[in-house]
């Protein structure tokens, strides 16, 4: 990998597993970890919980927040899950950053992810906004890509190879 200290946003649908290759990779690389869900003001969180899907509107205060915490951690490095799911939102996630940033998408199908959220508990964000976020997603092209039906192990390990083989900032 090229930095030593990069900033990565883990993104995806909500269940693909950002939070658990997040913290992986963090411990790997030994930086620091933020999940973007706690982030999210109490307004979203309590729309969320209600069924009801975030607009642009909702998410764009959020999305300036944790492009503010990749600035404030842009020397040290750091790892961050959101779901970041249209191009415009990743645009306002690396506003301003100067060092090479990665997104690493979490690829699974709908039925794939629609299993794991039927298996999780105390979460926010309910299984019936499921649709809402494959509405939303573009997918990113020029992201490293990973399955999510590998191992939380072997996805990481994927993603720190596919890092070791960048070259250019994305």
């Amino acid at each position: 990998m090229n930095d030593r200290n990069p900033i990565i946003f883990v993104m995806g649908v909500s269940g693909s597993g950002k939070s658990t290759i997040g913290l992986l990779l963090a411990e790997k690389l030994r930086i620091n970890f933020f999940d973007g869900d706690d982030f999210h003001p109490k307004e979203n969180v309590k729309k969320m919980a209600e069924g009801i899907p975030l607009d642009d509107n909702d998410r764009q205060g959020w999305l300036e927040r944790l492009n503010l915490l990749a600035l404030e951690n842009s020397e040290k490095g750091a790892i961050i899950a959101c779901s970041a799911l249209k191009t415009k939102y990743r645009s306002i996630l690396q506003k301003g950053l100067k060092k090479k940033l990665y997104f690493v998408y979490l690829k699974g199908s709908f039925d794939e992810i629609m299993a794991r959220l039927k298996q999780r508990q105390n979460h926010f964000m309910p299984p019936e906004l499921l649709q809402s976020q494959f509405d939303t997603l573009e997918v990113p092209d020029d992201a490293i890509t990973v399955s999510i039906m590998l191992t939380p192990d072997e996805i990481t390990e994927e993603v720190i190879a596919q890092l070791n083989n960048k070259k250019a900032p994305l």
